[in-house]
């Protein structure tokens, strides 16, 4: 299982390093036909990833409370895409936050549903997901926290979802249901403006709903076979830690380590990051993350990201 990640934000310092580099274009009248706007659009995917990837490099958190709104606030977006002619596919994407802020406890609930078409009319996507995050800072040093995810997919057993090619053994192991919670401590051990290292710690439960492939017969036009579901519930316990320290004021080094172990597996993250601003209009930022699951086939995965900023 992935670990749950919820502390995602920007400092000063990160959105210095991002703010120059973006300029904002307008689209010409014609762009749409000669394919210019994918490509804008396109452009401006990896600038957001760009900026995401500095923000997260930071922990807003390191100190406590960061400077946020305060009472109940919130956000809704949609997004609707359909097609006809040579295709006949849709897509319809809701997603919203409700965010409430009262001194000390901050929290948050986030749902996103999306729903598809694929090109035959029919349908291939129907997913839900619910979020939430909370924290309660008691003093400078020690705070409580609660993390919670629930994902469902109503179509994770139906062969229409399969990809070209793919058999209808290729459903086995796709989660229905998958649902996670959990509530722990945290302790700040180095806590000041140049250095932070927090660590904490959380006891959860996971519901998971999973499909079991029984038969298989692949030689029809259509893939079929017989399928059942099987749902287990266990506790996991999580460790994390958040470590940063600023060099000086253009250089500094984040490691964020997360383990989460349960009956179902082990699973452990870490990634360093190297943050540098070497001009008021160039950063770069280099991270290094491995990622470690015991019951993968090749359990170790090794990423190396590297994201440049520049404006002029």
């Amino acid at each position: 299982m992935k670990t749950l990640a919820y502390l995602v934000g920007a400092t000063a310092l990160a959105a210095s390093f991002a703010a120059p580099a973006f300029a904002q274009s307008e689209t010409s009248a014609g762009a749409n036909a000669v394919g210019i706007s994918q490509v804008n659009e396109d452009m401006k995917d990896i600038e957001r990833d760009v900026r995401d990837d500095f923000a997260r490099s930071n922990d807003p958190y390191r100190n406590g409370n960061p400077d946020q709104r305060q009472g109940v606030f919130g956000s809704v977006a949609l997004s609707y895409s359909g097609s006809t002619g040579n295709s006949e596919n849709q897509d319809f994407n809701l997603s919203g936050r409700l965010s409430s802020n009262q001194g000390a406890f901050s929290q948050s609930v986030g749902i996103l549903l999306q729903f598809g078409d694929n090109n035959a009319g029919k349908k291939d996507t129907e997913k839900t997901f619910v979020i939430y995050e909370g924290m309660y800072n008691i003093n400078d040093k020690f705070y409580a926290f609660g993390l919670g995810r629930l994902a469902t997919d109503a179509l994770a057993g139906d062969p229409i979802t399969l990809s070209n090619g793919e058999g209808f053994g290729a459903l086995e192991g796709r989660a229905k249901r998958d649902a996670y919670f959990g509530v722990g401590p945290g302790y700040r051990v180095i806590n000041n403006d140049t250095t932070a290292w927090r660590v904490q710690a959380a006891v959860g439960v996971r519901y998971t709903k999973l499909v079991d492939v029984l038969t298989v017969d692949d030689t029809a036009p259509t893939p079929t076979g017989t399928l059942e579901y099987d749902s287990n519930t266990e506790v996991g316990y999580l460790l994390s830690s958040r470590f940063y320290h600023r060099i000086n004021d253009t250089f500094f080094v984040t490691n964020d380590t997360d383990y989460l172990t349960s009956d179902a597996n082990d699973t452990i993250t870490n990634e360093l990051g190297l943050n540098f601003k070497m001009a008021d209009a160039f950063a770069t930022r280099v991270s290094y993350k491995t990622e470690y699951v015991s019951d993968r086939a090749i359990r170790t995965d090794n990423t190396l990201g590297v994201s440049l900023v520049y404006g002029f």
